[in-house]
């Protein structure tokens, strides 16, 4: 299965200077321990000036809340947080901010307010959020679906340089949504993005190689990207990379190894690779002729339709 991915948004710990802000000796020694994961200091030196109002420390505080770095995770706590230094006016918390209300995580699921909040964050052209506004916008999620939208908000990102909104400007594209379908120029924005290291570009722009989509058929090519993209466990680079191994394409034929890419991929649920992985044990190919184990994963293919 060729399955294009687009990329999503997560949270952000800011970095010191990403908000515009001048930073104290004790905040730059809180955000020093933070990032050399001496999470106890970082809590003694950045929990006092959360509460004095700084809105540097406000952010990072809530980062800790809500990865459980040297506190006990609380979503909830992470929220009280991000929202008293997004109230400041300052992108990234406005952005975490809306994507813990797009995610439900410490306050009920709410996609208007989320799109509120990264829409604050987007309009002072913080990429993360223009990326994930554009994700909004593309499956219309707290505002009406608007592919054309979804793209200016991409672009915007994707022109700062942001990895994911270069993919996802790929991935509009290679599909023809908000924009004329053109494939040359989605494989423009896949490998600018696939060149950053995101494994959602390295994996479509596997599928244009091996597909010639956009670019001459090269399945020397197609294996390079799928195998960067597999090495960070991206499922379906892992399933195509094995259909290659187990077709030969671009490198030489290797069932053994066909198998241990698909099964990295079936245990991570996907449907194609769980059903060619009980080909190869139903035919004995880089696996002992097995019909238990190829009824095993037919059938956990064919419980997810």
């Amino acid at each position: 299965m060729r399955k294009l991915t687009a990329t999503l948004c997560l949270t952000l710990v800011v970095l010191l200077g990403s908000m515009g802000m001048s930073a104290s000796a004790d905040l730059q020694k809180g955000l020093a321990a933070w990032n050399s994961g001496d999470y106890a200091t970082a809590l003694r030196e950045l929990k006092p000036l959360a509460e004095q109002g700084d809105a540097y420390a406000q952010n990072n505080l809530g980062s800790m809340y809500e990865f459980g770095h040297g506190v006990p995770q609380d979503n909830k706590t992470a929220v009280k947080w991000y929202r008293l230094a997004a109230e400041q006016g300052h992108p990234v918390p406005q952005f975490n901010l809306g994507v813990m209300y797009r995610d439900g995580r410490g306050v009920p699921q709410d996609y208007k307010t989320a799109v509120r909040w990264v829409t604050l964050a987007a309009e002072q052209g913080f990429g993360s959020a223009q990326t994930c506004l554009g994700g909004m916008y593309a499956t219309g999620r707290g505002v009406p679906q608007d592919n054309k939208t979804a793209v200016k908000w991409y672009r915007l990102a994707a022109d700062q340089g942001n990895a994911s909104a270069q993919n996802n400007l790929g991935v509009m594209y290679h599909k023809g949504w908000g924009v004329p379908q053109n494939h040359r120029t989605a494989v423009k924005w896949y490998r600018l993005a696939a060149e950053q290291g995101n494994a959602d570009a390295q994996n479509n722009l596997g599928v244009m190689f091996r597909k010639g989509d956009g670019v001459p058929q090269d399945y020397k090519i197609a294996l390079k990207w799928y195998r960067l993209a597999a090495e960070q466990g991206h499922v379906s680079a892992q399933s195509d990379l094995g259909l290659m191994y187990a077709n030969g394409q671009g490198v030489e034929q290797d069932n053994k190894t066909a198998v241990r890419l698909y099964r990295l991929a079936a245990e991570q649920g996907h449907v194609s690779a769980q059903n060619n992985l009980g080909a190869m044990y139903g035919t004995g190919r880089g696996a002992p002729q097995d019909n238990k184990t190829a009824v095993k994963w037919y059938r956990l293919a064919a419980d997810q339709g």
